[in-house]
Protein backbone atom coordinates (compact mmCIF):
# COMPACT_ATOMS: atom_id res chain seq x y z
CA UNK A 1 0.00 0.00 0.00
CA UNK A 2 2.89 2.13 -0.82
CA UNK A 3 2.02 5.79 -2.49
CA UNK A 4 0.01 5.23 -5.42
CA UNK A 5 -0.67 9.02 -6.39
CA UNK A 6 1.89 10.76 -8.67
CA UNK A 7 2.89 14.26 -6.87
CA UNK A 8 0.65 16.86 -7.84
CA UNK A 9 2.62 19.62 -6.91
CA UNK A 10 4.36 22.48 -9.41
CA UNK A 11 8.26 21.95 -8.12
CA UNK A 12 10.39 19.44 -6.40
CA UNK A 13 10.32 18.92 -2.52
CA UNK A 14 12.22 16.59 -0.44
CA UNK A 15 10.48 14.84 2.38
CA UNK A 16 13.43 13.87 5.75
CA UNK A 17 11.13 11.74 8.48
CA UNK A 18 13.23 11.65 11.57
CA UNK A 19 13.13 9.27 13.98
CA UNK A 20 15.28 10.34 16.99
CA UNK A 21 14.91 7.43 19.72
CA UNK A 22 15.91 7.21 22.97
CA UNK A 23 19.05 4.93 21.88
CA UNK A 24 18.97 4.06 18.50
CA UNK A 25 17.91 7.23 14.87
CA UNK A 26 16.97 6.51 11.84
CA UNK A 27 16.25 8.93 8.54
CA UNK A 28 13.79 8.05 5.48
CA UNK A 29 13.21 10.35 2.83
CA UNK A 30 11.25 10.79 -0.60
CA UNK A 31 11.70 12.85 -3.54
CA UNK A 32 8.87 14.62 -4.80
CA UNK A 33 8.98 15.38 -8.61
CA UNK A 34 6.18 16.79 -10.32
CA UNK A 35 4.05 13.75 -11.62
CA UNK A 36 5.83 11.37 -10.65
CA UNK A 37 4.66 8.69 -7.64
CA UNK A 38 7.16 9.39 -4.64
CA UNK A 39 9.26 6.24 -3.83
CA UNK A 40 10.28 6.65 0.22
CA UNK A 41 13.80 5.40 0.87
CA UNK A 42 15.41 4.83 3.93
CA UNK A 43 19.19 6.04 4.47
CA UNK A 44 21.18 2.96 5.14
CA UNK A 45 24.67 4.09 5.13
CA UNK A 46 26.42 6.69 8.07
CA UNK A 47 29.84 8.04 8.68
CA UNK A 48 31.44 5.26 10.71
CA UNK A 49 29.01 2.74 9.89
CA UNK A 50 28.60 1.53 5.79
CA UNK A 51 27.23 -1.32 6.15
CA UNK A 52 23.95 -0.59 5.15
CA UNK A 53 22.44 -0.61 8.91
CA UNK A 54 19.30 1.47 9.26
CA UNK A 55 19.57 3.03 12.46
CA UNK A 56 23.17 4.53 13.97
CA UNK A 57 23.03 4.92 17.95
CA UNK A 58 21.76 8.06 19.15
CA UNK A 59 24.91 9.02 21.57
CA UNK A 60 27.46 11.93 21.32
CA UNK A 61 30.45 13.10 22.57
CA UNK A 62 31.29 16.49 24.00
CA UNK A 63 33.95 18.49 24.58
CA UNK A 64 35.00 20.30 27.76
CA UNK A 65 33.79 23.93 25.86
CA UNK A 66 30.58 22.23 24.41
CA UNK A 67 31.34 21.31 21.18
CA UNK A 68 30.54 18.20 19.62
CA UNK A 69 33.30 16.08 19.19
CA UNK A 70 31.09 12.65 17.33
CA UNK A 71 28.27 11.36 16.80
CA UNK A 72 25.60 8.57 15.88
CA UNK A 73 28.36 5.63 14.61
CA UNK A 74 31.38 7.44 14.99
CA UNK A 75 30.73 8.17 18.63
CA UNK A 76 30.19 4.35 18.92
CA UNK A 77 33.80 3.07 17.64
CA UNK A 78 36.60 1.79 20.36
CA UNK A 79 38.92 4.96 19.52
CA UNK A 80 36.35 7.02 21.15
CA UNK A 81 37.03 5.51 24.64
CA UNK A 82 40.53 5.95 24.28
CA UNK A 83 40.00 9.32 23.16
CA UNK A 84 37.32 10.38 25.85
CA UNK A 85 39.93 10.08 28.38
CA UNK A 86 42.53 11.82 26.69
CA UNK A 87 40.57 14.83 25.82
CA UNK A 88 37.83 14.53 29.12
CA UNK A 89 34.99 14.49 26.47
CA UNK A 90 32.01 14.37 27.68
CA UNK A 91 29.24 11.03 26.88
CA UNK A 92 25.41 12.24 26.46
CA UNK A 93 22.87 9.36 25.84
CA UNK A 94 19.27 8.79 26.14
CA UNK A 95 18.65 12.32 26.12
CA UNK A 96 15.50 12.33 24.33
CA UNK A 97 13.82 11.36 27.87
CA UNK A 98 14.86 14.51 29.08
CA UNK A 99 12.33 16.14 27.32
CA UNK A 100 9.28 13.65 28.39
CA UNK A 101 5.85 15.23 29.66
CA UNK A 102 6.03 15.99 33.19
CA UNK A 103 3.19 13.32 33.59
CA UNK A 104 5.36 10.65 32.64
CA UNK A 105 8.09 11.77 35.83
CA UNK A 106 6.82 9.10 38.10
CA UNK A 107 7.85 6.47 35.92
CA UNK A 108 11.48 7.68 35.08
CA UNK A 109 13.37 9.65 37.68
CA UNK A 110 15.12 12.51 36.34
CA UNK A 111 18.77 11.11 38.32
CA UNK A 112 18.60 8.06 36.48
CA UNK A 113 19.33 9.84 33.34
CA UNK A 114 23.14 10.97 32.13
CA UNK A 115 23.44 14.47 33.13
CA UNK A 116 23.49 16.83 30.27
CA UNK A 117 26.89 18.44 29.77
CA UNK A 118 27.36 21.90 31.37
CA UNK A 119 25.05 25.07 30.10
CA UNK A 120 23.31 22.36 27.23
CA UNK A 121 19.69 22.64 27.48
CA UNK A 122 17.74 19.21 26.43
CA UNK A 123 16.63 21.60 23.35
CA UNK A 124 20.66 22.20 22.50
CA UNK A 125 21.36 18.73 22.74
CA UNK A 126 18.42 17.53 20.50
CA UNK A 127 19.58 20.59 17.92
CA UNK A 128 22.95 18.83 17.85
CA UNK A 129 21.95 15.92 16.90
CA UNK A 130 19.49 16.43 14.53
CA UNK A 131 22.67 18.88 12.94
CA UNK A 132 24.05 15.84 12.71
CA UNK A 133 21.31 13.52 11.32
CA UNK A 134 20.82 16.46 8.18
CA UNK A 135 24.37 16.35 7.26
CA UNK A 136 24.11 12.32 7.07
CA UNK A 137 20.90 13.02 4.92
CA UNK A 138 22.81 15.51 2.61
CA UNK A 139 25.79 13.06 2.55
CA UNK A 140 23.79 10.17 1.47
CA UNK A 141 21.29 11.60 -0.92
CA UNK A 142 23.97 13.52 -2.91
CA UNK A 143 26.63 10.54 -3.01
CA UNK A 144 23.39 8.06 -4.02
CA UNK A 145 21.40 9.74 -6.78
CA UNK A 146 22.83 10.56 -10.40
CA UNK A 147 23.95 14.20 -10.00
CA UNK A 148 23.35 14.43 -6.01
CA UNK A 149 24.61 17.78 -5.99
CA UNK A 150 21.86 19.16 -7.99
CA UNK A 151 19.41 17.46 -6.83
CA UNK A 152 19.94 18.65 -3.39
CA UNK A 153 20.45 22.22 -4.26
CA UNK A 154 17.34 22.16 -6.40
CA UNK A 155 15.24 21.33 -2.94
CA UNK A 156 17.71 23.24 -0.72
CA UNK A 157 15.28 25.87 0.50
CA UNK A 158 11.76 23.09 0.18
CA UNK A 159 12.51 20.28 2.91
CA UNK A 160 9.96 19.40 4.39
CA UNK A 161 10.57 17.68 8.07
CA UNK A 162 8.60 15.23 9.96
CA UNK A 163 9.05 13.93 13.09
CA UNK A 164 8.33 10.66 14.66
CA UNK A 165 7.67 10.88 18.59
CA UNK A 166 6.32 8.38 21.48
CA UNK A 167 2.47 8.58 21.81
CA UNK A 168 3.01 10.16 25.48
CA UNK A 169 4.29 13.63 23.85
CA UNK A 170 2.05 16.41 23.77
CA UNK A 171 2.21 19.80 22.44
CA UNK A 172 4.68 20.98 24.50
CA UNK A 173 7.06 18.63 23.70
CA UNK A 174 6.24 19.11 19.47
CA UNK A 175 7.01 22.83 20.65
CA UNK A 176 10.50 21.69 22.29
CA UNK A 177 11.52 19.67 18.52
CA UNK A 178 10.69 22.59 16.11
CA UNK A 179 12.65 24.87 18.54
CA UNK A 180 15.66 22.19 18.06
CA UNK A 181 15.37 21.97 14.39
CA UNK A 182 15.45 26.22 14.81
CA UNK A 183 18.27 25.55 16.75
CA UNK A 184 19.58 23.00 14.33
CA UNK A 185 19.17 25.54 11.17
CA UNK A 186 16.90 23.13 9.00
CA UNK A 187 14.42 26.06 9.28
CA UNK A 188 13.94 29.50 9.83
CA UNK A 189 12.76 30.79 13.02
CA UNK A 190 9.25 32.01 10.47
CA UNK A 191 5.95 31.57 10.62
CA UNK A 192 6.45 29.77 7.00
CA UNK A 193 9.95 27.70 8.28
CA UNK A 194 8.02 26.61 11.23
CA UNK A 195 5.49 25.29 8.80
CA UNK A 196 8.00 22.89 7.18
CA UNK A 197 7.61 20.94 10.34
CA UNK A 198 5.04 18.32 11.10
CA UNK A 199 4.71 15.80 13.63
CA UNK A 200 3.27 12.06 13.93
CA UNK A 201 2.84 9.56 16.80
CA UNK A 202 5.45 7.00 16.80
CA UNK A 203 1.81 4.56 16.68
CA UNK A 204 0.53 6.10 13.58
CA UNK A 205 3.68 6.21 11.79
CA UNK A 206 4.11 1.95 12.78
CA UNK A 207 0.38 1.47 11.33
CA UNK A 208 1.92 3.43 7.99
CA UNK A 209 4.85 1.17 7.83
CA UNK A 210 2.54 -1.96 8.63
CA UNK A 211 0.02 -1.01 5.81
CA UNK A 212 2.85 0.19 3.43
CA UNK A 213 4.35 -3.04 3.63
CA UNK A 214 1.12 -5.11 2.94
CA UNK A 215 1.73 -6.23 6.75
CA UNK A 216 -1.65 -5.81 7.24
CA UNK A 217 -3.81 -6.90 4.41
CA UNK A 218 -4.76 -10.11 5.76
CA UNK A 219 -6.69 -7.71 8.60
CA UNK A 220 -8.06 -5.16 6.61
CA UNK A 221 -11.61 -5.59 6.68
CA UNK A 222 -14.48 -3.21 7.30
CA UNK A 223 -14.55 -2.91 10.76
CA UNK A 224 -11.96 -5.19 11.89
CA UNK A 225 -9.58 -3.51 14.13
CA UNK A 226 -5.72 -3.87 15.11
CA UNK A 227 -3.44 -3.17 18.40
CA UNK A 228 -0.28 -1.42 16.83
CA UNK A 229 2.87 -2.13 19.91
CA UNK A 230 6.14 0.22 18.83
CA UNK A 231 8.50 -1.23 21.49
CA UNK A 232 11.34 1.10 21.30
CA UNK A 233 14.30 1.94 23.36
CA UNK A 234 12.77 4.61 25.91
CA UNK A 235 9.05 4.35 25.81
CA UNK A 236 6.28 1.65 24.18
CA UNK A 237 3.60 2.86 22.05
CA UNK A 238 0.05 1.32 22.03
CA UNK A 239 -2.35 2.25 19.51
CA UNK A 240 -5.57 0.37 18.48
CA UNK A 241 -7.50 1.41 15.42
CA UNK A 242 -10.48 0.02 13.38
CA UNK A 243 -10.47 0.09 9.54
CA UNK A 244 -13.82 1.78 8.23
CA UNK A 245 -12.74 1.28 4.33
CA UNK A 246 -11.03 -0.46 2.37
CA UNK A 247 -10.27 0.72 -1.24
CA UNK A 248 -9.13 3.09 -0.48
CA UNK A 249 -7.64 2.64 3.19
CA UNK A 250 -9.40 4.14 6.02
CA UNK A 251 -8.82 3.94 9.39
CA UNK A 252 -10.16 5.66 13.01
CA UNK A 253 -8.84 4.99 16.25
CA UNK A 254 -10.38 2.50 18.68
CA UNK A 255 -9.52 3.90 22.35
CA UNK A 256 -7.19 7.05 23.40
CA UNK A 257 -3.06 5.97 22.12
CA UNK A 258 -1.10 4.64 25.09
CA UNK A 259 2.60 5.57 26.36
CA UNK A 260 4.62 3.71 28.95
CA UNK A 261 8.21 4.35 29.42
CA UNK A 262 9.25 0.25 29.55
CA UNK A 263 11.61 0.28 26.52
CA UNK A 264 14.44 -1.65 26.05
CA UNK A 265 16.79 1.03 28.30
CA UNK A 266 15.09 -0.31 30.97
CA UNK A 267 15.97 -3.70 30.67
CA UNK A 268 19.74 -2.35 30.84
CA UNK A 269 19.13 -0.40 33.42
CA UNK A 270 17.83 -3.31 36.34
CA UNK A 271 20.78 -5.10 34.64
CA UNK A 272 22.90 -2.14 35.83
CA UNK A 273 21.12 -2.12 39.27
CA UNK A 274 20.82 -5.77 39.53
CA UNK A 275 21.55 -6.62 43.03
CA UNK A 276 22.14 -10.45 42.47
CA UNK A 277 24.25 -9.62 40.10
CA UNK A 278 26.05 -6.62 42.33
CA UNK A 279 25.55 -8.76 45.15
CA UNK A 280 28.20 -11.43 43.54
CA UNK A 281 30.51 -8.98 42.16
CA UNK A 282 31.05 -7.21 45.52
CA UNK A 283 34.56 -8.78 46.27
CA UNK A 284 35.24 -9.37 42.85
CA UNK A 285 38.17 -7.22 41.62
CA UNK A 286 36.21 -7.68 38.42
CA UNK A 287 33.24 -5.30 39.92
CA UNK A 288 34.63 -1.95 38.91
CA UNK A 289 32.60 0.54 36.98
CA UNK A 290 34.79 0.12 33.65
CA UNK A 291 34.13 -3.78 33.74
CA UNK A 292 30.70 -3.14 34.74
CA UNK A 293 30.63 -1.01 32.10
CA UNK A 294 31.86 -3.28 30.19
CA UNK A 295 29.68 -5.97 30.81
CA UNK A 296 26.57 -4.36 29.83
CA UNK A 297 27.45 -2.86 26.70
CA UNK A 298 28.13 -6.36 25.71
CA UNK A 299 24.62 -7.49 27.67
CA UNK A 300 22.81 -4.41 25.47
CA UNK A 301 24.40 -5.54 22.20
CA UNK A 302 24.98 -9.43 22.68
CA UNK A 303 22.78 -10.90 25.52
CA UNK A 304 19.77 -9.10 26.00
CA UNK A 305 18.47 -9.27 21.82
CA UNK A 306 19.26 -12.80 22.05
CA UNK A 307 17.83 -14.27 25.24
CA UNK A 308 15.08 -16.80 24.50
CA UNK A 309 15.20 -19.10 27.61
CA UNK A 310 15.31 -18.57 31.07
CA UNK A 311 16.06 -22.72 31.54
CA UNK A 312 19.61 -21.69 29.35
CA UNK A 313 22.74 -20.20 31.31
CA UNK A 314 23.37 -16.77 29.37
CA UNK A 315 26.89 -15.46 29.10
CA UNK A 316 28.46 -11.63 29.55
CA UNK A 317 31.41 -11.07 27.33
CA UNK A 318 33.59 -7.96 28.82
CA UNK A 319 37.82 -9.11 28.82
CA UNK A 320 40.43 -11.73 27.64
CA UNK A 321 40.75 -15.11 27.94
CA UNK A 322 42.89 -14.62 31.28
CA UNK A 323 40.28 -13.60 32.74
CA UNK A 324 38.35 -15.58 35.58
CA UNK A 325 37.47 -15.71 38.90
CA UNK A 326 35.34 -19.09 39.10
CA UNK A 327 33.68 -17.95 42.67
CA UNK A 328 31.58 -15.61 40.65
CA UNK A 329 30.79 -17.71 37.74
CA UNK A 330 33.58 -15.85 35.49
CA UNK A 331 35.66 -17.61 33.10
CA UNK A 332 37.61 -16.75 29.73
CA UNK A 333 36.48 -13.10 29.90
CA UNK A 334 32.94 -13.88 30.56
CA UNK A 335 30.10 -13.88 33.20
CA UNK A 336 28.13 -16.74 33.32
CA UNK A 337 23.92 -15.54 34.30
CA UNK A 338 21.16 -18.16 35.13
CA UNK A 339 18.45 -17.46 32.65
CA UNK A 340 15.95 -16.83 35.80
CA UNK A 341 18.76 -13.82 36.65
CA UNK A 342 18.29 -12.69 33.21
CA UNK A 343 14.40 -12.73 32.71
CA UNK A 344 13.77 -10.57 35.47
CA UNK A 345 15.37 -8.06 33.67
CA UNK A 346 12.80 -8.64 31.29
CA UNK A 347 9.49 -9.50 33.62
CA UNK A 348 8.91 -5.14 34.69
CA UNK A 349 8.72 -4.72 30.85
CA UNK A 350 6.72 -7.62 29.81
CA UNK A 351 4.12 -6.90 32.69
CA UNK A 352 3.46 -3.38 31.92
CA UNK A 353 2.69 -4.05 28.09
CA UNK A 354 0.94 -6.74 28.48
CA UNK A 355 -1.29 -4.64 30.92
CA UNK A 356 -1.44 -1.72 28.19
CA UNK A 357 -2.88 -4.15 25.72
CA UNK A 358 -5.51 -5.41 28.11
CA UNK A 359 -6.48 -1.49 28.68
CA UNK A 360 -6.44 -0.75 24.79
CA UNK A 361 -8.20 -4.03 24.11
CA UNK A 362 -11.12 -3.23 27.47
CA UNK A 363 -11.30 0.60 26.44
CA UNK A 364 -12.15 -0.73 22.81
CA UNK A 365 -15.06 -3.12 24.16
CA UNK A 366 -14.79 -5.64 21.55
CA UNK A 367 -12.45 -8.19 20.50
CA UNK A 368 -9.15 -6.98 18.49
CA UNK A 369 -8.04 -10.22 16.83
CA UNK A 370 -4.46 -9.42 15.82
CA UNK A 371 -1.84 -7.08 17.68
CA UNK A 372 1.23 -5.97 15.68
CA UNK A 373 4.86 -5.90 17.27
CA UNK A 374 7.57 -3.39 16.11
CA UNK A 375 10.74 -1.42 16.46
CA UNK A 376 14.03 -2.05 18.10
CA UNK A 377 12.85 -3.94 21.10
CA UNK A 378 10.74 -6.01 18.71
CA UNK A 379 13.99 -7.94 17.54
CA UNK A 380 14.18 -9.43 21.06
CA UNK A 381 12.72 -12.86 21.09
CA UNK A 382 12.12 -13.45 24.73
CA UNK A 383 10.11 -10.04 24.62
CA UNK A 384 8.00 -11.46 21.30
CA UNK A 385 7.14 -14.72 22.69
CA UNK A 386 6.24 -13.71 26.14
CA UNK A 387 3.76 -11.46 24.25
CA UNK A 388 2.71 -14.01 21.88
CA UNK A 389 1.66 -16.32 25.10
CA UNK A 390 0.12 -13.73 27.35
CA UNK A 391 -1.73 -12.55 24.45
CA UNK A 392 -3.05 -16.15 23.14
CA UNK A 393 -4.96 -15.90 25.94
CA UNK A 394 -7.01 -12.84 25.32
CA UNK A 395 -8.04 -13.97 21.78
CA UNK A 396 -4.87 -11.98 20.09
CA UNK A 397 -2.61 -13.03 17.50
CA UNK A 398 0.55 -11.28 17.82
CA UNK A 399 2.09 -10.88 14.30
CA UNK A 400 6.21 -9.20 14.31
CA UNK A 401 6.78 -8.46 10.34
CA UNK A 402 9.47 -10.39 8.97
CA UNK A 403 11.54 -7.18 7.97
CA UNK A 404 13.44 -4.62 9.70
CA UNK A 405 10.88 -2.73 12.13
CA UNK A 406 13.25 -0.98 13.22
CA UNK A 407 12.96 1.46 10.57
CA UNK A 408 9.07 1.40 11.12
CA UNK A 409 8.79 4.80 12.79
CA UNK A 410 10.92 6.55 10.26
CA UNK A 411 9.47 4.74 6.97
CA UNK A 412 5.89 5.26 8.56
CA UNK A 413 6.30 8.76 9.09
CA UNK A 414 7.24 10.00 5.82
CA UNK A 415 4.29 7.74 4.19
CA UNK A 416 2.04 9.71 7.08
CA UNK A 417 2.96 12.80 5.30
CA UNK A 418 2.50 11.38 1.76
CA UNK A 419 -0.69 9.74 2.30
CA UNK A 420 -2.71 9.74 5.65
CA UNK A 421 -5.00 6.74 6.68
CA UNK A 422 -6.23 8.14 9.63
CA UNK A 423 -9.35 10.28 9.61
CA UNK A 424 -10.71 9.78 13.10
CA UNK A 425 -8.15 10.43 16.00
CA UNK A 426 -9.35 10.07 19.69
CA UNK A 427 -8.77 13.02 22.38
CA UNK A 428 -5.73 12.04 24.79
CA UNK A 429 -7.04 14.28 27.47
CA UNK A 430 -9.67 16.30 28.61
CA UNK A 431 -9.08 20.09 27.30
CA UNK A 432 -10.59 23.26 28.25
CA UNK A 433 -10.27 26.59 29.99
CA UNK A 434 -10.35 28.72 32.92
CA UNK A 435 -13.13 30.83 33.65
CA UNK A 436 -15.65 31.97 36.59
CA UNK A 437 -19.09 31.22 36.82
CA UNK A 438 -22.17 33.76 37.69
CA UNK A 439 -22.61 33.16 41.51
CA UNK A 440 -26.19 31.05 41.98
CA UNK A 441 -26.58 30.43 45.29
CA UNK A 442 -28.96 27.75 44.58
CA UNK A 443 -25.68 25.63 43.72
CA UNK A 444 -24.14 23.84 46.19
CA UNK A 445 -20.23 24.03 44.40
CA UNK A 446 -21.08 27.85 44.60
CA UNK A 447 -21.70 28.23 47.82
CA UNK A 448 -18.64 25.75 48.86
CA UNK A 449 -16.48 28.39 47.47
CA UNK A 450 -18.51 31.37 48.20
CA UNK A 451 -15.50 32.95 49.99
CA UNK A 452 -13.70 33.56 46.32
CA UNK A 453 -16.83 35.29 45.08
CA UNK A 454 -15.28 38.61 43.95
CA UNK A 455 -17.86 41.50 41.73
CA UNK A 456 -17.36 41.89 38.20
CA UNK A 457 -17.66 45.10 36.05
CA UNK A 458 -21.34 44.59 35.37
CA UNK A 459 -22.08 44.69 39.03
CA UNK A 460 -22.39 40.63 38.89
CA UNK A 461 -20.87 38.27 41.51
CA UNK A 462 -18.64 35.86 39.66
CA UNK A 463 -17.16 32.18 41.25
CA UNK A 464 -13.56 31.78 40.11
CA UNK A 465 -11.63 28.46 39.72
CA UNK A 466 -14.16 26.89 37.23
CA UNK A 467 -13.29 24.83 34.28
CA UNK A 468 -15.03 24.99 31.17
CA UNK A 469 -14.62 21.85 28.92
CA UNK A 470 -14.28 21.91 25.17
CA UNK A 471 -13.06 18.31 24.33
CA UNK A 472 -13.13 15.64 26.65
CA UNK A 473 -10.88 12.65 26.70
CA UNK A 474 -11.96 9.78 24.43
CA UNK A 475 -13.90 11.94 22.59
CA UNK A 476 -13.74 10.81 18.50
CA UNK A 477 -12.62 13.68 16.29
CA UNK A 478 -12.71 13.67 12.66
CA UNK A 479 -9.24 15.56 10.73
CA UNK A 480 -9.86 19.45 11.25
CA UNK A 481 -13.09 19.12 13.09
CA UNK A 482 -13.30 22.09 15.65
CA UNK A 483 -14.89 22.17 19.29
CA UNK A 484 -15.45 25.84 20.70
CA UNK A 485 -16.22 27.31 24.04
CA UNK A 486 -18.60 30.61 23.75
CA UNK A 487 -16.41 33.12 26.35
CA UNK A 488 -17.31 36.84 27.49
CA UNK A 489 -14.99 39.81 28.68
CA UNK A 490 -16.61 42.27 30.26
CA UNK A 491 -15.65 45.68 31.61
CA UNK A 492 -15.82 49.71 32.66
CA UNK A 493 -14.31 50.39 29.64
CA UNK A 494 -13.45 49.65 26.04
CA UNK A 495 -9.62 50.49 25.98
CA UNK A 496 -9.41 47.88 28.42
CA UNK A 497 -10.63 45.18 25.93
CA UNK A 498 -8.29 46.06 23.33
CA UNK A 499 -7.08 42.50 24.06
CA UNK A 500 -8.70 39.33 24.75
CA UNK A 501 -6.70 36.21 26.17
CA UNK A 502 -7.69 32.77 26.66
CA UNK A 503 -5.62 29.41 28.08
CA UNK A 504 -5.92 25.86 27.30
CA UNK A 505 -5.50 23.91 30.47
CA UNK A 506 -5.70 20.11 29.95
CA UNK A 507 -6.80 17.64 32.41
CA UNK A 508 -5.65 14.34 32.79
CA UNK A 509 -6.83 13.32 36.20
CA UNK A 510 -9.88 10.36 36.46
CA UNK A 511 -12.76 12.74 36.89
CA UNK A 512 -15.25 11.91 34.47
CA UNK A 513 -16.85 15.58 34.84
CA UNK A 514 -14.07 18.02 36.02
CA UNK A 515 -15.28 21.28 36.68
CA UNK A 516 -13.45 22.97 39.19
CA UNK A 517 -9.82 23.64 39.25
CA UNK A 518 -9.25 23.27 43.16
CA UNK A 519 -10.99 19.46 42.47
CA UNK A 520 -7.96 17.21 41.70
CA UNK A 521 -6.18 20.22 41.52
CA UNK A 522 -2.61 18.34 41.00
CA UNK A 523 -3.89 16.91 37.87
CA UNK A 524 -4.70 20.43 35.30
CA UNK A 525 -1.90 21.52 33.82
CA UNK A 526 -1.87 25.27 31.13
CA UNK A 527 -0.54 23.94 27.82
CA UNK A 528 -0.73 27.27 25.91
CA UNK A 529 -1.68 30.78 26.39
CA UNK A 530 -3.44 32.85 23.61
CA UNK A 531 -3.93 36.40 22.62
CA UNK A 532 -5.71 38.54 19.69
CA UNK A 533 -5.63 42.17 18.95
CA UNK A 534 -9.46 42.69 18.87
CA UNK A 535 -8.91 46.65 18.73
CA UNK A 536 -10.84 47.09 15.81
CA UNK A 537 -14.15 45.49 17.26
CA UNK A 538 -16.95 46.73 18.39
CA UNK A 539 -17.79 46.33 22.10
CA UNK A 540 -21.32 46.34 23.12
CA UNK A 541 -22.54 48.70 26.01
CA UNK A 542 -24.99 47.06 28.56
CA UNK A 543 -26.66 48.15 31.33
CA UNK A 544 -26.07 45.67 34.68
CA UNK A 545 -26.53 46.01 38.48
CA UNK A 546 -23.71 48.33 38.59
CA UNK A 547 -24.18 51.06 35.71
CA UNK A 548 -23.13 51.13 31.87
CA UNK A 549 -20.41 48.56 31.01
CA UNK A 550 -18.89 46.85 27.99
CA UNK A 551 -19.05 43.39 26.56
CA UNK A 552 -17.08 41.31 24.12
CA UNK A 553 -17.81 38.11 23.02
CA UNK A 554 -15.80 35.72 21.60
CA UNK A 555 -14.78 32.42 21.06
CA UNK A 556 -11.85 29.68 21.96
CA UNK A 557 -11.74 27.16 19.00
CA UNK A 558 -9.59 23.76 19.35
CA UNK A 559 -8.09 22.33 15.78
CA UNK A 560 -8.38 18.79 16.82
CA UNK A 561 -8.23 15.38 15.33
CA UNK A 562 -4.47 16.54 14.12
CA UNK A 563 -1.34 15.44 15.02
CA UNK A 564 -0.92 18.45 16.80
CA UNK A 565 -3.14 20.49 18.84
CA UNK A 566 -4.42 23.81 17.14
CA UNK A 567 -5.72 26.80 18.99
CA UNK A 568 -7.46 30.52 17.67
CA UNK A 569 -9.33 32.61 18.79
CA UNK A 570 -12.24 34.34 16.96
CA UNK A 571 -14.70 37.15 17.23
CA UNK A 572 -17.02 38.73 15.31
CA UNK A 573 -16.60 42.47 13.08
CA UNK A 574 -19.46 44.02 11.76
CA UNK A 575 -21.11 40.85 11.43
CA UNK A 576 -18.09 38.78 9.77
CA UNK A 577 -15.89 36.03 12.12
CA UNK A 578 -12.80 37.39 12.54
CA UNK A 579 -9.86 34.74 13.82
CA UNK A 580 -6.13 35.37 14.87
CA UNK A 581 -3.72 35.45 13.86
CA UNK A 582 -3.37 34.64 17.62
CA UNK A 583 0.01 34.01 19.60
CA UNK A 584 0.13 31.04 20.92
CA UNK A 585 2.86 30.55 24.15
CA UNK A 586 3.34 27.58 25.75
CA UNK A 587 4.38 27.34 29.33
CA UNK A 588 7.17 25.00 29.59
CA UNK A 589 6.20 22.63 32.55
CA UNK A 590 7.83 19.57 30.84
CA UNK A 591 11.37 17.99 32.10
CA UNK A 592 13.09 19.48 30.59
CA UNK A 593 16.81 20.05 31.53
Amino acid sequence: MAPTNPYSGVSRRLVLAFDVGTTYSGIAYAVLDPGDVPKINAITRYPGQENSDFKIPSIMYYTQEGRVRAAGAEAAEPRMKLLAEDENLIFVEWFKLHLRPGSMAGELQTDSLRSLPPGKTAIDVFADFLKYLFSCARRYITQTHANGDSLWESVDSRIDFIFGHPNGWEGLQQSKMRQAAVAAELIPDTPAGHARVHFVTEGEASLHYCLDGGLASDVIKVGSKVVIIDAGGGTVDLSTYTFTTVSPTSVEEAYTPDCILQGSTRVNARARSSRSVLEKLRDSKYGNEQDLDSMLDHFEKSTKPTFKDPQEKSYIKFGSMRDKDPTVGIRGGQMQLSGSEVERFFEPSVAAIIEAVRRQCDASNEVVPTAFLVGGFAASPWLFLKLQEALRTQGIQLCRPDLHTNKAVAEGAASFYLQQFVSIRVAKLTYGTKVAEHYNESNPEHRKRSATVGMNAAGRKLVPGAFAVALAKGKRMRDNEEVAIELVMERGQPSAMNTIECDVTCYRGGLKDPRWLDNDKDMYSCLLNMRADVSSAKKDLCIGPAGLFYRQCFKMILLCGLTELKAQISWMEDGVEKRGPAEIVYDDDALVS
